[in-house]
């Protein structure tokens, strides 16, 4: 039976790029797979898996494919041309045959022929400041579980007096080979889990780890500018690796405390500014509170409730703004309470003096009940 062309084994154009072959290689390696595929299935899938194994072979390899684009088969056919495809061309494929393998099937790829190396987990701190000290930044510390080397042990694990062994089972390199069949895969050794060693008689204080948890206190700078929600990496603070892997990182995320008078929005300030009816009748200046310090406000003679006033660069410059945002004040005019009985016949003095005077007192009432007539018949 004469062999397909490589490339329609594996469903590529022949300007497919070496991801795209790998891509196609992995996708039908993992379809026909012979322990994915049983009872009648299994021999058919057997075929297209072998097949799709020497398609990948040739192809993945700069020589083989570029002989096998000029000549066909007979390019690398060991029995007609002795070149790349006899049994010497075969030597690399193991390599690329068992990274495939180890991304699909899941196994850990660490130093070749050595102990499998953990990176760290990292680690996430929740840490709450102030609107002050966000807008001008801080340095702080803060406390979080560490594993420090047992002083016990030094950091073998191993009781003193004691020493570690090096695994009997893959003899120290940490991972064995499983062969199935016409292939084998490299997994991780199941009698010391990666590390190549064992420990026959474990240190009773850190119980063969070779660390204890303790605390430390890092040293955190809180950036000025920092907003809510916003994350700061402290690198190598996370939790340690195992077997000599790099430390993770730790994230802390800001959380600004409510503040008694301002509300952030981005790098813009808001706040409420009550203000006396007489005040806002009569107009004049009013101080106002700023991240600075004091700032003062010129109102105008009839201000109305909701007016707001802005104020430029009074807000807070952002981490990666070249300017301050601006600080709005919105006028909130109090209506007088507990008024004694005098305060309540000057008021009513007043009340009919602005009814004799019209509408000219009131700027919103006569449009508003134009509008509400409609409601009233």
């Amino acid at each position: 039976m004469a062999k397909r062309d490589f490339y329609e084994v594996l469903g590529v154009p022949k300007n497919a790029s070496d991801e795209e072959i790998k891509k196609a290689y992995r996708k039908l390696a993992m379809k026909h797979h012979p322990d994915r595929n049983q009872g009648d299935a299994a021999k058919a899938a057997e075929e297209r898996f072998k097949e799709a194994k020497e398609a990948y072979e040739m192809l993945s390899d700069p020589q083989k494919k570029a002989a096998y684009d000029q000549y066909g088969h007979a390019g690398v056919d060991p029995n007609m041309r002795g070149g790349p495809g006899g049994a010497e061309g075969f030597g690399g494929f193991g390599e690329s045959f068992g990274d495939i393998f180890g991304d699909i099937f899941g196994g850990a790829r660490g130093q070749r022929g050595g102990r499998q190396v953990y990176r760290g987990a990292d680690l996430s701190y929740a840490m709450e400041i102030t609107l002050e000290e966000a807008a001008a930044g801080k340095d702080s510390q803060i406390r979080i579980p560490s594993w420090d080397d047992c002083d016990t042990c030094k950091g073998t694990g191993a009781k003193p007096g004691t020493s570690v062994k090096t695994c009997s089972t893959c003899h120290g390199q940490g991972q064995v080979q499983m062969r199935q069949g016409f292939f084998s895969v490299q997994q991780t050794c199941p009698t010391c889990h990666g590390s190549g060693k064992i420990i026959p008689d474990p240190c009773t204080a850190c119980h063969g780890q070779g660390k204890i948890k303790k605390q430390k206190t890092p040293e955190i700078k809180i950036p000025a500018g920092i907003d809510d929600g916003q994350r700061i990496r402290s690198t190598g603070n996370g939790e340690p690796g195992q077997n000599g892997g790099p430390s993770g990182d730790l994230y802390i995320e800001v959380r600004l405390r409510k503040h008694d008078i301002f509300e952030r929005e981005g790098d813009d300030l808001h706040c409420q500014v009550p203000v006396s009816m007489t005040t806002a009748a009569l107009g004049g200046e009013i101080d106002v509170p700023t991240l600075q310090g004091k700032a003062t406000i010129d109102l105008p003679e009839g201000t109305q409730s909701g007016k707001t006033f802005r104020l430029r660069g009074k807000g807070i410059k952002g981490v990666r703004s070249s300017y301050p945002g601006d600080l709005y004040c919105h006028v909130a005019v109090e209506t007088p309470v507990k008024l004694t009985e005098h305060q309540r016949k000057l008021l009513k003095e007043l009340d009919d003096s602005f009814k004799k005077g019209g509408h000219k007192h009131s700027p919103n009432d006569q449009g508003w009940f134009e509008k509400a007539k409609s409601f009233f018949s």
